[in-house]
C-alpha cells in the first residue's frame, strides 16, 4: 500500500513555496545557482555557462522505460530533458541536447503542463534531468501544476555538482535526488569536466541531499523518497571509483541505493584523449562492482546485481 504523499504538497499547504521562489529569481539577477557562479543577470536576457537566459528550454519529455527499476515500475518514468548543462563533460552521452543545447524555449505554463501530462500518462513520477541551472523556473512550474493536480514524486536527476545554496531551496520540494558521482580526483575533473572543485563540491552535495530525503523508501517495487546515487565507470580507473563507494558506503550511508553504470562511450571528444578513447571492459566493470561489495554498500541496482549474477556471484 503507497502511503508516502510527495513532500512539496505539505511545503505547499505550509505557504513555504512562495517564498522559495521569490529566493531563486533573485539568484538569477547575478545567476548563482550552480558552482560556475557566472554572475550574469539572467532575467534581463543574459546567458552564462549553461547558455540559458530565463526561460527554460526542454528538449523531450515522455515517458522513460530505461531508468532504474524503482523509477521505471510499469508505466514509466515521467522524464524532461531540460536544454543544456552547466558541468559539460566532454564524453557526454547526450552532448546534442547539453552541448548543443537542442530543443525548444518554453513558458512556465507549458513547463507545468508537461508534468501534468505525464503525471495523467500513468508514470510514477516527475523526472527532471539536468534541472541545475532551471531550478527557480521549475519551482514556479511545480506550484502551477501543484494547484492543478500534481501529487507524484519529484526525481532530481542532477550531475551533483551542486551548491547548497540551491539545495536548501530544493529542501521540502524535492522527494528522490538522483546525483551522478563522477570523480575523485580534481585534475580528471578538469580534464573531462573543467571543473577541478567537482569532487569536493560533490561530496558536499551528497551529503546534503542524504540529510534532506535519507535512504531510498520503495513502496510496491515503485520510490517514493530518498537518495539514489549514480557512478558512471571510467576506462583506466580514471573515475576513481573505488574511493567514491568507500565515501558512499561510509560518510553517507551502505544503505544507499547506487547504480555503477558500465555504458561509458567514448563519444563527444573523448577521442582526443588516449586514455579514455574506448569502452571500459568487462573486467573494469566487474572490478568497480567488486570494490562496492568490499566497501559494504547493500544496495546495487539491479543491472548491477544482474551482472555479478551472470559472473556467478551472489553478493
Amino acid at each position: 500500500m503507497n502511503n508516502t504523499k510527495p513532500i512539496y504538497l505539505k511545503t505547499y499547504k505550509e505557504g513555504k513555496l512562495d517564498e522559495k521562489i521569490e529566493k531563486a529569481y533573485e539568484m538569477l539577477k547575478s545567476c548563482r545557482l550552480c558552482p560556475r557562479v557566472c554572475r550574469v543577470n539572467r532575467l534581463a536576457g543574459k546567458k552564462g555557462i549553461c547558455n540559458t537566459a530565463e526561460l527554460p528550454a526542454v528538449a523531450d519529455y515522455f515517458p522513460h522505460f530505461g531508468e532504474e527499476d524503482v523509477l521505471v515500475g510499469k508505466n514509466g518514468s515521467g522524464t524532461i530533458f531540460i536544454s543544456c548543462c552547466n558541468l559539460l563533460c566532454i564524453y557526454c552521452q547526450n552532448s546534442s541536447t547539453s552541448h548543443l543545447c537542442e530543443g525548444r524555449t518554453v513558458s512556465i505554463e507549458e513547463f507545468s503542463q508537461m508534468m501534468l501530462s505525464l503525471q495523467r500518462q500513468g508514470c510514477h513520477n516527475i523526472n527532471i534531468v539536468t534541472p541545475t541551472h532551471i531550478v527557480p523556473q521549475f519551482l514556479k512550474a511545480l506550484k502551477l501544476a501543484i494547484e492543478d493536480g500534481l501529487s507524484i514524486p519529484i526525481v532530481y536527476n542532477t550531475s551533483g555538482y551542486e551548491l547548497p545554496e540551491t539545495l536548501n531551496l530544493l529542501d521540502g520540494i524535492i522527494d528522490i535526488y538522483m546525483p551522478d558521482f563522477k570523480y575523485w580526483d580534481s585534475k580528471t575533473a578538469e580534464a573531462y569536466s573543467s571543473a577541478k572543485d567537482y569532487p569536493q563540491i560533490t561530496k558536499n552535495a551528497i551529503k546534503i541531499m542524504h540529510k534532506q530525503v535519507g535512504d531510498l523508501v520503495i513502496e510496491d517495487g515503485i520510490a517514493k523518497r530518498g537518495l539514489i546515487i549514480r557512478h558512471l565507470v571510467l576506462p583506466n580507473r580514471l573515475a576513481g571509483t573505488k574511493e567514491i563507494v568507500n565515501f558512499i558506503a561510509k560518510e553517507v550511508s551502505p544503505n544507499t541505493y547506487t547504480n555503477i553504470m558500465a555504458q561509458y562511450r567514448p563519444l563527444g571528444l573523448a577521442y582526443r584523449f588516449e586514455e579514455i578513447a574506448r569502452p571500459i571492459t568487462e573486467e573494469e566493470y566487474l572490478e568497480a562492482l567488486l570494490w562496492a561489495i568490499e566497501a559494504g554498500l547493500r544496495r546495487l541496482d539491479n543491472s548491477c546485481l544482474d551482472f555479478l549474477k551472470r559472473r556467478g556471484i551472489n553478493p
